[in-house]
């Protein structure tokens, strides 16, 4: 996937965070030019699941690149067709919303927006405790619409979180693959 121009934003779900990097790591190994991204909650919160400076530094490391975390460095993103395709990994209820309601407040929501006029892929890797309630007509609205492409995803613990889906992330490079040939893998799976 050489001079393959990758946009690979991160959103505030956290728990994820582990599991979202190396996959990060795989699309550099793979040959993409990733470009990271960042919302600005992602960018500054210090949480359980780590300290916001270690995330920025290890992102920076295997991309070699400055993360974007601005409204001001997400907006040429549209204008210059910085990317071929773009990927939010973990995306949250809060961004699908966002994104499926025209809102377009932060460096990932500015980011995907200025990227989709290019009518270039976007992947979305659900992470959301309420994807089966609140979040579900967005995900709906944003699965109908050209460009939008969706990452493998399940419930992650029907038992004690029945309305949550989360992405298999294992799937974003397969995902980013066939969005630019103009294909969809199965969106969701048990």
């Amino acid at each position: 996937m050489e001079n393959v121009n990758l946009g690979f934003a991160m959103c505030g779900s956290f728990c994820t965070f582990k599991a979202v990097i190396p996959e990060m790591k795989k699309l550099v190994d793979e040959g993409y030019n990733v470009i990271p991204i960042m919302s600005p909650v992602a960018f500054s919160t210090d949480t359980r699941f780590g300290k916001a400076q270690d995330f920025i530094d290890e992102i920076e490391q295997i991309t070699g690149k400055k993360i974007i975390h601005t409204i001001f460095g997400a907006e040429p993103i549209g204008p210059k067709k910085l990317f071929d395709a773009m990927v939010i990994a973990p995306c949250t209820g809060n961004t699908i919303g966002k994104l499926a309601n025209g809102i377009f407040d932060t460096s990932v929501t500015l980011g995907a927006k200025a990227h989709l006029r290019n009518q270039r892929p976007l992947i979305i890797a659900v992470s959301t405790n309420d994807a089966l309630s609140g979040s579900a007509k967005n995900i709906g609205a944003l699965m109908s619409k050209k460009d939008i492409y969706f990452v493998p995803m399940r419930q992650d613990d029907p038992k004690n979180k029945p309305r949550s889906v989360v992405a298999d992330f294992t799937y974003i490079s397969e995902t980013v693959k066939e969005a630019l040939k103009g294909n969809q893998i199965q969106p969701i799976y048990l």
